[in-house]
């Protein structure tokens, strides 16, 4: 596989994840009451799920209209 490609495929991953336990640590909730940010492992999945989503490619639209 291509380096580059795998480096911007995993980047966004860790990235999330590290910003996920960032958000857990710094605004978390203490109470317990809060899903996502009262459990570091939840948060920090959550986070790498998002970068996750920011990794996928998307579709190009290189159609061009044609003219008949």
């Amino acid at each position: 596989m291509n380096k580059n490609l795998i480096i911007k495929r995993i980047f966004p991953v860790v990235g999330g994840a590290v910003l996920g336990y960032t958000y857990y640590h710094f605004i978390g909730c203490n109470s317990g009451s809060c899903a996502i940010t009262s459990n570091p492992y939840i948060s920090t999945a959550y986070g790498a799920f998002l970068g996750l989503i920011f990794a996928i490619p998307s579709k190009k639209k290189n159609e061009k209209p044609s003219n008949n």
